[in-house]
């Protein structure tokens, strides 16, 4: 027993990772045993406090020593080996704060206003041999409320690229930290920082991802939901400007919301003002910006739209600020206003599920959430809407639902999610550079028989692996549909190391061919557990696109 804990104590005194020097501050990883080294909870700006609240981010500042970018929530009993070491164990940095579900909730455990971490995940190999590999940049989903993917483990992801890639996730402000708009906010302080968090993180990539054996110059984006939505706005930036931060994209279930412009925005704020009180100040945004957190959080909730009739999923999201979103999302990419890099779109069947009310019973209902999403449609489109989805013939009975909850989720899945990744993946084949499209459809027994089906963003278990996304993950990702793993996780870690899904596939599977032109365009991957080939995107299908896309203008999206 002696000599075995002797050997375990020099195998940890063995896995210590190096110290990498920022500049601002040096951090102390640790290289675990399945060959992979991590960094958690490094600073990638300075904490957005006082008088930085509501402020673009500044840089990190600068703190004397080592920081621990690995502590432990529990100790090792170095005699029995109870108790070893694991990502669980680790401790990350504080989430940002979410937007609440109802007034005079506390600001939740686990999260702060000190929020802009990330984590760095990298191939202990790669350090030893300093070598410069490709960096898959991960931005959470949430609808910009709240950060739904938070501390997913990027070990799976560098297992699966045999050691070829590293894995970078992070915290971005949300909700009013991180969107609110208005006349006050666009001259006291900044529009838009949620995404100008996500920029400053590039940036940090690109100053220092190589001390930890990343190549600056291949980073490639990747989100889910509103990290997919993030990718579009990142590709669209300024009108399409190249700073150079990525070379490659892939958003899967990029959403496309109600956007706003800042005297439209101006509603949200004043309503924020009224709550706590700070309409009452001689300078409302000076007392906002003041407010302790936790009385703002207090008042930290969702409204309706001006004439909408119920609460919008989410309030707050990216501005139209004629700056860093000059405009509608897809306006600008069919100006030709984007980043022409090699990327990857695609969304799962049932996209709308996981949102639409169960109790949707009537058309009545159905178009009274649209409207709430959506609130400058009007009922001639609501009524074209209805006759190519909320017909009765196209009603289904499901477990405790109303008859019309699937129709109105096929709807609102296609309107903000499915469609507007069709028209992206048509965008940059049009302009010849190099397009993928996926149908994500592996059916999960579970929530096949409730109804969900095949539900939002349910691809990240497979491509990030069930056990890395720290629960939530369907049971079967690790029975009947494990196949699907290897499967997803091979076509992602190929694209970030070549910019093609092909090049380093799983063995087995098939190829993966781009959008097309012409009579072969519209092809897409479908993916399912052992059944996954190319599809072409069925006409109905095209036909309902079109007519939803042709509202993207007016719908602000």
């Amino acid at each position: 027993m002696a000599k075995f804990s002797l050997l375990f104590l020099a195998s940890l005194a063995a896995a210590k990772a190096p110290v990498v020097d920022l500049g601002y501050t040096k951090y102390e990883g640790r290289s675990l045993a399945n060959g992979v080294s991590q960094w958690l909870g490094i600073r990638y700006a300075a904490p957005p406090l006082n008088e930085l609240r509501f402020a673009a981010p500044q840089d990190p500042l600068a703190q004397k020593g080592v920081q621990q970018a690995t502590q432990h929530k529990k100790t090792v009993d170095l005699i029995t080996c109870r108790k070893m070491l694991t990502v669980a164990d680790l401790q990350h940095g504080a989430l940002c704060v979410p937007v609440a579900s109802s007034l005079n909730q506390s600001v939740p455990e686990g999260t702060s206003e000190d929020c802009l971490f990330l984590d760095v995940y990298a191939p202990t190999e790669a350090l030893a041999n300093g070598k410069k590999l490709p960096v898959y940049f991960f931005i959470q989903g949430g609808g910009f409320a709240s950060l739904s993917n938070n501390n997913y483990n990027g070990s799976g992801l560098i297992k699966a690229s045999d050691s070829n890639i590293v894995v970078v996730n992070f915290n971005y402000r949300v909700g009013p930290f991180g969107f609110l708009a208005s006349e006050e906010v666009a001259k006291g302080g900044s529009l838009n920082n949620g995404l100008k968090d996500q920029i400053k993180a590039l940036q940090w990539v690109k100053k220092h991802i190589g001390k930890f054996g990343g190549n600056p110059d291949h980073v490639v984006i990747g989100g889910d939901s509103a990290g997919g939505g993030a990718v579009t706005l990142l590709l669209s930036a300024y009108g399409g400007r190249d700073d150079k931060l990525f070379v490659g994209a892939a958003a899967e279930s990029q959403s496309f919301a109600n956007m706003l412009d800042v005297k439209e925005s101006q509603f949200v704020f004043d309503r924020l003002a009224s709550r706590t009180g700070c309409d009452k100040s001689a300078d409302s945004f000076a007392c906002l910006r003041k407010l302790p957190i936790g009385t703002l959080q207090a008042q930290n909730i969702v409204s309706p739209y001006p004439g909408a009739p119920g609460n919008p999923l989410y309030l707050y999201g990216p501005t139209v600020d004629g700056d860093l979103v000059p405009d509608y999302t897809l306006k600008l990419f069919n100006q030709g206003k984007f980043i022409k890099v090699p990327v990857i779109f695609g969304d799962a069947t049932n996209e709308g599920t996981v949102f639409v009310p169960k109790s949707t019973n009537n058309v009545s209902a159905a178009d009274d959430f649209l409207k709430s999403q959506f609130n400058t449609i009007t009922d001639c489109q609501l009524a074209k809407i209805n006759s190519l989805y909320l017909t009765e013939n196209q009603t289904r009975q499901f477990p405790d639902a109303g008859i019309y909850w699937r129709p109105a989720s096929n709807a609102y899945g296609d309107l903000r999610y499915t469609c507007p990744g069709v028209d992206l993946s048509s965008v940059y084949e049009k302009a010849g550079v190099p397009s993928w499209n996926y149908h994500y459809d592996v059916k999960d027994p579970k929530s096949e028989a409730s109804g969900d089906g095949v539900t939002h963003t349910v691809e990240i278990n497979a491509i990030w692996g069930p056990e890395n996304v720290h629960g939530g993950a369907p049971a079967s990702y690790s029975g009947v549909n494990a196949n699907i793993v290897p499967v997803m996780q091979g076509y992602w870690t190929s694209f970030v190391r070549a910019l093609n899904p092909n090049t380093h596939r799983y063995h087995g599977t098939p190829e993966w061919k781009t959008w097309g032109k012409g009579e072969e365009a519209y092809r897409r991957i479908y993916i399912r557990t052992n059944q996954t080939h190319m599809e072409t995107v069925p006409q109905v299908e095209r036909e309902r696109c079109a007519y939803l896309l042709s509202l993207g203008e007016h719908l602000r999206q």
